[in-house]
């Protein structure tokens, strides 16, 4: 057989927070246009077809299984506009420094949080 180079392998490389964010990254990305559109599509048609469907549409997403995928898509949107922050950066050619990287790495999906929690805050004690 020819000496060719072994293909880089999820084994050969040591994980770190740079690759859990752009996965994380991905999940919210993919979450939010499943799960998001469904229930603008649903919030929307619900308008359409009159105060009854929107009445039965406001109470799912009143009670705590609703209000779960509401904050779930509020957490989607603001870890991956952090994480879309990171990868911005990273794209004007700052940010590369092993440390600076590891660290906003490791900051995204934490301010993430921070923003949903702030943005509940604000709607629910309002």
């Amino acid at each position: 057989m020819a000496n060719r180079p072994m293909a880089p392998h999820l084994q050969v490389w040591k994980w770190g927070p740079h690759m859990a964010v752009s996965i994380l990254h991905r999940i919210t990305g993919d979450g939010m246009a499943l799960v998001g559109l469904g229930v603008l599509l649903w919030w929307l048609g619900a308008m359409a077809a009159g105060p009854g469907a929107y009445e039965t549409f406001a109470t799912i997403m009143g009670s705590p299984l609703g209000m779960v995928v509401l904050v779930g898509l509020s957490w989607a949107f603001f870890t991956h506009m952090m994480s879309g922050l990171r990868h911005f950066v990273l794209d004007i050619g700052a940010g590369y420094e092993l440390e600076t990287n590891k660290t906003w790495s490791i900051l995204a999906p934490l301010i993430g949080i921070l923003l949903t929690a702030g943005f509940w805050a604000l709607i629910l004690l309002r």
